[in-house]
């Protein structure tokens, strides 16, 4: 997610997650995952706030090495936040990411949608 209290994705991106966190483990999901550019005190203190509970892992990604390596970065510098990653949902079989949602904005939370991920498991 682009970072940690930031308006779209405290309110709609993972809120949506933890509402259906549940589903996608019954599918046979091993982890749901939540990662963002931010520094490990942070997601802990944001999944706090968020009522995230154990089944969403948040993991920090605090120098994008990340979110570089996978392509996802995006450099918001003009509005205050710097380097921060697009706003994504994926899944990974076995190591192997066999479908990436990205979304045309980063206002935006359709493509990268925990309904919409539900709906491809």
């Amino acid at each position: 997610m682009p970072g940690a209290y930031t308006p779209v994705c405290s309110a709609d991106h993972l809120p949506g997650f933890v509402k259906v966190a549940d589903a996608l483990l019954e599918r046979g999901v091993d982890a749901v995952v939540c990662i963002s550019i931010n520094d490990p005190f942070v997601m802990d203190a944001w999944a706090k706030a968020q009522g995230v509970g154990d089944n969403i892992k948040m993991l920090c990604d605090p120098t994008a090495a990340f979110t570089n390596a996978v392509g996802l970065n995006l450099d918001l510098a003009d509005f205050g936040l710097g380097v921060r990653s697009e706003r994504y949902s994926m899944i990974v079989n076995d190591g192997v990411v066999s479908t990436v949602n990205v979304e045309e904005s980063i206002l935006a939370c359709d493509a990268s949608s925990a309904d919409t991920l539900l709906a491809q498991v």
